[in-house]
């Protein structure tokens, strides 16, 4: 990205709204035949917001509950040691048996798949799920591993210079985004 380029809102509120129900009506499409062996599972930060909507989508077209969970993968990323000490390990809630349910993993942003890779090593941890879904609201590409999205709301080419910030709000006071952005620059003092 150039230096003088500004930020950029890729997905209004109104195109949020859209892209999630059309990912929610595609999922209902792919699990229809699952019955109720389903589970949806938010992965990290930007996975939990959007999971929930995806749960509630899927509950009026399947006409049935669907569990859902929140898994934190900091305890399986590959980069482990070179993290910060300071790094926290966020909150895992899994309230049901993994084991023979197809799962939907659900994230906000995938680029290089080491993510998905550390949340399928937690899932596993868990039990043996029948199948294993994926489901992002923006695929950036730059992708390190052979993991792809089984539901995707938008494909963006984008440089690692880059990075898609993901505002999904809870408040109706505020509204959703979705913006491209330049990576802050590190100071070197």
């Amino acid at each position: 990205m150039l230096a003088d380029e500004t930020d950029r809102l890729l997905m209004s509120a109104a195109q949020v709204e859209h892209t999630v129900a059309r990912m929610g009506y595609t999922l209902a499409e792919l699990l229809e035949s699952e019955g109720e062996r389903v589970a949806l599972i938010g992965v990290g930060g930007g996975g939990i917001p959007l999971v929930r909507r995806l749960a509630r989508q899927l509950e009026r077209l399947l006409k049935h509950s669907i569990p859902v969970g929140i898994l934190d993968v900091t305890m399986h990323r590959d980069d482990l040691p070179y993290l910060d000490a300071q790094t926290e390990v966020g909150l895992t809630d899994i309230p049901f048996d993994v084991t023979g349910l197809t799962l939907v993993l659900v994230d906000d942003v995938m680029a290089s798949g080491r993510t998905i890779r550390a949340a399928m090593d937690a899932v596993m941890d868990l039990g043996r799920p029948r199948k294993v879904l994926l489901a992002v609201l923006v695929d950036r590409g730059l992708r390190e591993l052979p993991i792809e999205p089984s539901v995707v709301g938008r494909k963006l080419a984008t440089s690692s210079e880059q990075q898609v910030d993901v505002r999904l709000h809870k408040d109706e006071h505020e509204e959703d985004a979705v913006w491209l952005k330049r990576k802050p620059t590190k100071s070197n003092g």
